[in-house]
């Protein structure tokens, strides 16, 4: 159910990984990898369109072009497909796993018949990698670390892509007569980070015709009157439930929370004389139906305030509920701006003048441009670059009614330090210091690495903290309290970067942040027009911690968020 631009962008990411697994030429790899995050990332339709429409896009030379132009006319690549028959099966699986490049995962197939993750992890834990050119001592244990991360993600989708199949078809059902009401529930309602399945709840008093119409969209596992299972073509499995419109709040409230939330909620009823289920609140001794119709109203009637989505997983809401203090959640329509993007001046897709026409669109007060620092040597950023950018920005402050501030994400090397000297970087209007490289430092090491950035004057968000990238690069070893402080300690917020490939500072870490006092940046990210978009997951993910609009700094009016990143007085 993929778009025809992430369809291509797919092939064209596959077409770099085989040129890298094959030994072609580095450098074309990365223009394919480059112009697959052109494609991902194209505010257009690619279907249809023709080379010379297709060279339009940033990144897309005529090759390349001409590749996707044979996929819109054939839906195959003939050059992909003959790259394909020459790499031995299971490759390219192993090459998904963290920290096992392309060499080293043809190497295991040769050397060890090695074709999937299970008979790599026996492999692992037999000793048989002894020796193997490439596989130090700690090579053993970094790859059981990063099957695990592989496994995580692997039975999982990301939170934007179960979203958008979800959406779909939620669509789709509300165009028929017969539905009522419908929507999605269960963890995605809840912005997991990742969607193990999809359940979506509809009301009707003919169930038939939805669930007719929803079989349409997968193979049918189970169907029947009141639930259809079926699977998509990325392998998610959706449910639909269908319910009658009276018992619609009680059925919602049941789907959307997670299992110990649920069982919470019903013991309230249980020792209220009552019985909770997803038809409704009843009387435990004459089953008399009490309340069913709406959410509000099952959560009052247990003497509860009504829980947002997002908090429902049994960690303190249910009590809060009980105490009446449940938070006004922060939501994306109080983000007064985003504070860290991407041009096509370093690895974004899209100018400077479209980045800003885009925000702009958003309704932001404010937008910040954070384009790469040198010492991320491959995005060949100089002083030079960045000045120049700077000045053009000025020359388009005149062109929207956005305060337009211009920042850089900064690298943290390994020993904490950034890549300009204060005099430097006294010059942006706020700098994203953030971890690219060196993720294996001991957790000792990785904690000072993070608290030098913290203390650094000029520096004032710390972005995607953990480093992570759900499904292919776990968190690093942090002391997190340590940080945590230390961030409270400097005025240095933390991201909660809304890439759905991120959302990271996670939501178990964000509460025990804000209980030290640290301040948040929900930020999109964005290498795009599209990523723009991002800001949902990240407010999501800001919801789940508890956050309020008064913890995220980019609610702020332009002038207390000044004031927040005036480090130094």
């Amino acid at each position: 159910m993929a778009s025809a631009n992430e369809a291509v962008a797919g092939l064209l990411t596959e077409y770099a990984e085989l040129l890298q697994i094959t030994g072609g030429d580095p450098f074309r790899a990365r223009n394919y990898q480059k112009a697959a995050r052109s494609v991902g990332g194209w505010s257009g339709d690619i279907t249809g369109l023709d080379v010379k429409a297709l060279k339009a896009i940033p990144g897309v030379g005529t090759s390349i072009a001409a590749k996707i132009a044979e996929y819109n006319e054939t839906g195959t690549i003939a050059a992909l497909e003959d790259l394909r028959t020459k790499i031995p099966a299971g490759v390219r699986d192993l090459t998904k796993v963290p920290g096992l490049g392309p060499k080293r995962a043809l190497l295991l197939s040769q050397q060890l018949d090695v074709h999937d993750i299970d008979a790599l992890a026996e492999a692992v834990r037999a000793g048989k990698l002894d020796g193997l050119p490439g596989f130090g001592p700690k090579s053993e244990e970094r790859i059981l670390h990063g099957i695990e991360v592989y496994r995580q993600g692997h039975d999982r989708v990301l939170l934007d892509v179960a979203l958008r199949i979800a959406t779909t078809m939620v669509d789709h059902l509300k165009t028929l007569q017969e539905t009522q009401r419908c929507t999605y529930a269960g963890s995605l309602r809840r912005w997991r980070e990742t969607i193990g399945d999809v359940d979506i709840l509809a009301a009707a008093e003919d169930s038939k015709p939805l669930m007719d119409a929803f079989s349409t969209f997968g193979d049918v596992i189970v169907s029947g009157p009141t639930k259809t299972s079926i699977r998509t073509g990325n392998n998610l499995q959706v449910d639909l439930r269908v319910v009658k419109l009276d018992a619609w709040g009680a059925a919602l409230q049941y789907f959307t929370g997670s299992q110990a939330h649920n069982v919470a909620t019903r013991q309230i009823a249980v020792r209220k004389k009552l019985k909770l289920s997803e038809y409704g609140l009843f009387d435990a001794e004459t089953d008399e139906l009490i309340v069913s119709r709406t959410e509000e109203e099952v959560y009052e009637r247990l003497g509860l305030r009504w829980v947002p989505p997002a908090m429902r997983e049994d960690r303190g809401e249910v009590e809060a509920a009980a105490r009446g203090e449940i938070p006004q959640l922060v939501r994306v329509k109080d983000l007064n701006g985003d504070l860290h993007t991407h041009t096509n001046l370093t690895d974004g897709v899209a100018s400077l003048e479209d980045m800003i026409a885009a925000a702009a669109g958003k309704g932001y007060e404010y937008y910040a441009v954070t384009d790469h620092a040198p010492n991320l040597v491959m995005q060949r950023m100089t002083d030079e670059k960045m000045l120049a950018q700077r000045e053009r920005l000025r020359e388009l402050a005149g062109t929207t009614s956005m305060t337009l501030l211009h920042g850089t994400e900064l690298n943290i090397a390994p020993d904490g330090s950034v890549d300009w000297d204060e005099d430097f970087l006294a010059g942006f209007d706020v700098c994203v210091a953030s971890v690219h490289s060196h993720f294996d430092q001991p957790r000792a090491e990785m904690t000072r690495r993070f608290i030098r950035a913290c203390e650094n004057p000029r520096v004032h968000i710390i972005g995607h903290p953990t480093t992570r990238r759900l499904g292919k690069r776990g968190p690093v070893e942090v002391d997190f309290g340590e940080l945590f402080r230390a961030a409270a300690r400097t005025g240095t917020a933390l991201e909660i970067n809304a890439s759905p490939q991120r959302l990271d500072l996670p939501s178990e870490h964000i509460r025990a942040a804000r209980d030290a006092g640290v301040k948040f940046a929900i930020n999109s990210d964005a290498h795009s027009t599209v990523n723009l978009g991002n800001m949902p997951y990240g407010a999501g993910t800001a919801q789940r911690g508890w956050l309020t609009p008064d913890d995220v700094i980019n609610t702020w009016p332009l002038e207390r968020l000044r004031a927040f990143l005036r480090k130094i007085p």
